[in-house]
């Protein structure tokens, strides 16, 4: 049993290094293989597909973030009913980094994955994530709306995807933004400064009166 664990493992932290890197589409299984050092029967025997893959790998840091995220919001609103968007991005910062828990630079692999999945139009991470995940993310969105209200929900939902590709660029491009702030602000910044830092933006833009 130890040997089938720890070649499943193998496999998905191969597959999840190249996913980020590469992109789902143009990576093989053949590809993953050759990194994890096993053959393409074990990927078929331990997760079926290549679409199943890409699920295990994103669902390693769901399982994790999706609760915890959930957790964080219904404390914030029973801390402050009428929290602000800047208290909700906020409340998930927290269980972002713990992502770095599965692995060093977590947060940011995960981040990139699920850029991945809009940027490549991978249609069924939409509905694995909204069917396995869909009640916690339903409490964000819920949070979000609670929050501003007077704008409408379709509205929302574009500032929500415009505020995903946001932190997603700012996560692919951390390591040049933080060696520019270093070099220009003399700035000593980490991922979690980061992600504070864009917060305010990202608040903002959901928040604007059209």
């Amino acid at each position: 049993m130890s040997s089938r664990i720890d070649t499943k493992t193998k496999i998905l932290d191969a597959a999840e290094k190249l996913f980020a890197e590469r992109g789902f589409s143009e990576t093989s299984l053949r590809l993953i293989t050759s990194k994890a050092e096993v053959n393409l029967a074990s990927v078929n025997y331990h997760f079926g597909s290549k679409r199943e893959l890409i699920r295990a790998v994103l669902a390693r840091y769901l399982d994790l973030f999706m609760p915890a995220a959930s957790n964080a919001i219904a404390e914030l609103q029973q801390q402050h009913p009428h929290a602000s968007l800047t208290d909700i991005f906020s409340a998930l910062v927290s269980p972002l980094l713990t992502l770095n828990s599965i692995r060093a630079g977590g947060t940011r692999t995960f981040l990139q994955l699920l850029g991945r999945g809009y940027i490549e139009s991978q249609g069924h991470l939409r509905w694995f994530i909204t069917s396995h995940y869909g009640e916690h993310l339903q409490s964000f969105v819920t949070a979000v709306q609670a929050s501003v209200p007077t704008i409408p929900r379709a509205d929302i939902f574009w500032r929500l995807h415009f505020t995903l590709g946001t932190v997603v660029f700012t996560m692919a491009s951390a390591d040049a933004l933080i060696d520019i702030a270093a070099a220009d602000f003399d700035e000593k910044n980490n991922i979690e400064t980061v992600i504070r830092k864009v917060i305010p933006y990202i608040a903002s833009g959901v928040a604007v009166s059209a």
